[in-house]
Order: structure tokens, then C-alpha cells, then sequence
């Protein structure tokens, strides 16, 4: 029973949000050894998996006919259950968020909506991936507000890297779909519309490419020979490789494309090093080390 309800959440993918909220903790400048971190971190858990069992309660007639091995369909969990505690866990989620850390009740009302849109309407509306593209900018923007003085806005962040870095993932969520539903479309899909899914699934890297290049104090080579300010280079282009690998996978098709996506959502974690690596190399180097995990962990627990 304990791993039908696992696969029912996706757990596999679970750790994705923790370094989601970590990072735009601290490029929001928020402090380690801050219990607000920690509810935050239980907050976004709760969200993500009561967000992911409430898509397979919804999803449940759809895959009574094409996926009979899911735990709803093949009944280990009814589905009057997952709906049960997949709605519970969202208001205990958004609860904690809201009176516990302290998050905008607005950000985190409008995160919970974007959720139960996505798993409402994913299937008949194709334009569903922008949305499950917002609700991890909404995570984001939900994990800044909770830091004092942020109040229920996000102005704060409006001109700071936290926000860049949230559209960026929020991109990257986007074009990861959006390829992956093209590549089983094969050649229906239309060679503009591919090319820019796939530049979606590089913009991380261009956006932490600008970062670097415009803020490393490169004085310090040319003056000490101290090579720290090419320190971000070797994340930029472990990136860069892990998106060609994946996509090069996926043209294979058929359950290569499954593959492909596991690697891609293992690949939030990086996203996530490229960000928080403007403020912490040692904690980048722990979240790029964290996706391997994960593909490992995919083979216990599949991530789609």
C-alpha cells in the first residue's frame, strides 16, 4: 500500500521542490538557520504531493483505458481516497505557508489554484503546460514572500535574481512538456514550434550565462591568477550536456522518451545550481550531486 501511494505522488520527483524553495530562499536573501525555511520546505512538500495524487484522481477514467497499472485504476487506492487526501494535503500545505512561514496569501492561493487548474485541464487543453510551468514560478515566489519584511507583495523581488531565475525554471517546466509531447507526436510537430521548445529547455543556461559573464570580478585572473571567477563555467556546460544527452534519447522514441523525461525532471535540481549558485558554490555542487539520486531513485518510483 505504501508504494501505491508513492507512485500515486510521484515521490521521486519530491526532492525537485525542496531545492526549488532552498534556492529562492536564499537568492531572496534569506538565512540558513531560519525555521521558516523548514516550514516552507514541509509546505512545499505537501503542496507538490497533494498536487500530484489529486492528478491522478482526476486523470482516474482516462487511465481506466490507458494506463490500467496506476494504483487508482488497478485498485490499490480508490479513488474517492485520492481526492480525500490529496485536497487535505493541499489546505495543510497552503495553511502551514500561509500561518506558519508566513508566505503571501495571495502567491499561495493563486500556486493552489494554478495546481488544481493543471490537474483539471491538462488533458482536453494542450496550453496546460504554461500553467504546470507557473506553478513552480508560484513556488518560488511563494518561498520569497515568506521572508520578513516581503509583506503580501512581491516588490522585493521585482527587480532581484529571484524572479529571473523563477520564469527561467518556469520556462525550462514549460519546454521539458512541450518536447516531450512533440517527440510522441513525431512528425506532426513543425520544425519552429520545435526549436522553440527546445530553446525553453536551454534558457537556464543563457540566463546564468549572463549572470556570470557580467558579474565574475575578473580582475582577480588577470591580476593574481586566481581562477574563482570561472568557477560557475564547469555548471553552465554539465547543464548544456545534460539537455543534449536527454533530447538526443528522446528522438529515439517510444519508451526512450520516458527515459528522457526522467533525466529532464532529475535536471530541475541543476536548474536550481545555476541559480543558487550566485550566492553559494558549495550548495550548488550539492544540488548538481542530487540529481544522479534521483535518476536513481526514478527506478524505484517512476517520475511521469
Amino acid at each position: 500500500m505504501l508504494r501505491a501511494w508513492l507512485e500515486l505522488a510521484r515521490i521521486s520527483n519530491l526532492p525537485t521542490v525542496w531545492t526549488n524553495v532552498t534556492a529562492a530562499w536564499l537568492l531572496a536573501g534569506g538565512p540558513w538557520m531560519d525555521a521558516k525555511l523548514g516550514w516552507l520546505l514541509l509546505a512545499g512538500s505537501l503542496l507538490y504531493t497533494g498536487g500530484m495524487i489529486l492528478n491522478d484522481a482526476a486523470d482516474a477514467k482516462f487511465d481506466r483505458e490507458h494506463k490500467k497499472e496506476r494504483p487508482i485504476p488497478s485498485g490499490k487506492i480508490s479513488a474517492g481516497t485520492a481526492w480525500g487526501v490529496g485536497l487535505g494535503m493541499m489546505a495543510l500545505g497552503a495553511t502551514l505557508a500561509i500561518c506558519t512561514a508566513g508566505a503571501s496569501v495571495g502567491i499561495t492561493v493563486a500556486l493552489v489554484s494554478a495546481i488544481l487548474f493543471y490537474d483539471l485541464y491538462h488533458k482536453p487543453w494542450p496550453g496546460a503546460v504554461w500553467v504546470m510551468g507557473s506553478c513552480r514560478v508560484l513556488l518560488y515566489l511563494m518561498a520569497s514572500s515568506a521572508l520578513p519584511g516581503s509583506g503580501a507583495s512581491i516588490h522585493g523581488w521585482m527587480n532581484g535574481d529571484g524572479l529571473i531565475f523563477a520564469l527561467t525554471l518556469g520556462a525550462y517546466i514549460v519546454g521539458l512538456t512541450m518536447v516531450a509531447r512533440m517527440e510522441a507526436k513525431g512528425a506532426l510537430t513543425s520544425r519552429l514550434r520545435a526549436f522553440f521548445a527546445k530553446g525553453l529547455l536551454y534558457a537556464p543556461a543563457l540566463v546564468a550565462t549572463v549572470f556570470w559573464l557580467s558579474r565574475a570580478n575578473w580582475r582577480l585572473i588577470s591580476l593574481l591568477g586566481d581562477l574563482t571567477p570561472l568557477a560557475p563555467l564547469p555548471f553552465i556546460l554539465l547543464f548544456i550536456g545534460m539537455v543534449a544527452y536527454a533530447t538526443r534519447v528522446m528522438h529515439q522514441g517510444g519508451p526512450a522518451i520516458g527515459r528522457a523525461v526522467g533525466i529532464l525532471l532529475a535536471g530541475i535540481a541543476v536548474v536550481d545550481a545555476l541559480a543558487v549558485m550566485q550566492v553559494s558554490l558549495s550548495l550548488a555542487c550539492g544540488f548538481v550531486l542530487m540529481a544522479p539520486l534521483l535518476r536513481l531513485w526514478q527506478r524505484w518510483i517512476a517520475a511521469t
